[in-house]
């Protein structure tokens, strides 16, 4: 690729146990978690995994070579995996399961022995971020400097007793009641200030973000909240040379969005509204019925549209579009989420249309492989020492972290492309750029 220096970063290969830590041990987690072990006991496929399943183009298309992206790149084997968790439950990972009643029983039961074994820490929990939510399996502690000694010791405890070389943290619980960020975020010093003196600006996810990095341990944010993507937890993580990647992982309605929304505008279909509606039952849907945490996943969802269309540029098309989003707590629905979708188009000479999807999608499912695929591929950052924030990895995310004065890359498929050629280029390949210009010129030199 033209600009582009073709060279092979220097990777330590994934020598050991990995430890995935995990803040909420709920449906997501343990979806994640079960999912594992029955993969290990070839009970299971790791679908939607492309860590897993999904190959890589390496060369020009006449070479044929596309390997399985894990055959490649030194990856963690999922063999390697050992988890822990944190939540303000105490209930282990197997009855968590099947509270969440996202398996079936035929799935749970052959992994319930390990399963029991996962038993959460004490979590660090403010009533004031979460309100819908409260339990008795918290940390106390006179500051939330003192909460955060706390986690670093728990991380290290861990890594002891589990004998793992290395560990990734990935943020699975709740979303937290919307904040902006305030001078207390400006810098490490002010961060570690505010620690020390109770700042009610300091979320609960910040102080996990806080604690993994000084422990040694990147951390992934899949959730809404303002945990990694701020300027205090971005200098730590270039400080400590740890990767930080998030946020809100991109799951059901929001995938839809990403994978529509640049269809309609490669065609240049204009857009005159984008209703979106879900209901769900689970833990998560009773956080979002609070109006402050709600707020956090609104914000979230609603920046996609505009990144991805680009009204400013194409302002006849997509300069005044209407975009709204709703969630609804409805408990029979339990983890099986259903999205509406009503799309207001227009065509040549300004002729309506509409779309209309009805995705009948179950959120712990489609996360679980997402989970998966961030904390190998962040673990892989970390041992080709890719500090800060990896944007990169924004294919996961609704809300891609970035450098300051950069856009977030919405588009589902440019963020693989970005994904795919990050590892090309750490493994030494050419990048892929679709010109194939190049199987062509000769001929056309020749006429």
């Amino acid at each position: 690729m033209e600009g582009v220096e073709k060279k092979k970063i220097n990777i330590e290969m994934p020598e050991g146990k990995l430890g995935v830590l995990i803040p909420g041990l709920g449906a997501v987690a343990t979806t994640f978690i079960a999912g594992i072990f029955l993969i290990r006991k070839g009970l299971g496929k790791p679908i939607g995994s492309l860590t897993q399943m999904g190959t890589i183009r390496l060369g020009r298309r006449d070479q044929k070579r596309f390997p399985l992206i894990k055959d490649v790149v030194p990856l963690a084997d999922l063999n390697d995996l050992v988890f822990g968790a944190w939540d303000i439950f105490e209930d282990n990972a197997y009855e968590v399961a099947k509270k969440a009643g996202v398996l079936s029983y035929q799935d749970i039961e052959p992994v319930k022995k390990e399963l029991e074994e996962i038993k959460p820490m004490k979590a660090v929990f403010d009533r004031s971020y979460v309100k819908k939510l409260d339990g008795p399996n918290k940390k106390v502690a006179k500051t939330k400097y003192e909460l955060a000694q706390m986690l670093i010791k728990d991380i290290e405890d861990f890594k002891k007793k589990n004998k793992v070389s290395r560990a990734v943290t990935i943020w699975c619980a709740s979303t937290e009641a919307y904040r902006k960020p305030t001078k207390v975020h400006s810098n490490i010093k002010n961060f570690e200030y505010g620690l020390k003196n109770n700042s009610k600006d300091i979320a609960p996810s910040q102080i996990y973000a806080y604690a993994s990095l000084m422990a040694g341990v990147p951390f992934i944010n899949g959730s809404p909240n303002m945990a990694c993507d701020i300027k205090a937890i971005e200098e730590l993580a270039t400080e400590r040379h740890l990767p930080i990647a998030g946020k809100d992982f991109k799951t059901g309605q929001t995938l839809m969005k990403t994978i529509l929304a640049p269809g309609l505008k490669a065609r240049l279909l204009g857009l005159d509204g984008w209703f979106s509606t879900n209901i769900l039952g689970n833990r998560d849907g009773e956080v979002l019925d609070d109006p402050s945490s709600f707020k956090s996943k609104e914000v979230s969802k609603l920046s996609v549209l505009n990144t991805i269309l680009q009204p400013d540029l194409y302002p006849e098309l997509y300069g005044d579009f209407t975009h709204k989003v709703r969630i609804e707590y409805y408990p029979p629905r339990g983890d099986n989420k259903e999205g509406w979708d009503n799309i207001d188009i227009f065509g040549w000479l300004g002729y309506p249309m509409q779309i209309k999807i009805n995705f009948l999608c179950r959120d712990s499912i489609l996360a679980a492989p997402i989970v998966l695929d961030l904390v190998l591929f962040v673990d892989l950052a970390q041992r080709a020492r890719m500090a800060g924030i990896q944007e990169w990895l924004s294919f996961y995310f609704k809300s891609p972290q970035v450098k300051k004065g950069l856009y977030p890359e919405h588009d589902l498929f440019i963020q693989q492309m970005k994904l795919k050629n990050t590892l090309r280029y750490m493994i030494g390949e050419d990048l892929i750029t679709h010109l194939g210009w190049d199987y062509y010129k000769a001929e056309y030199e020749r006429d």
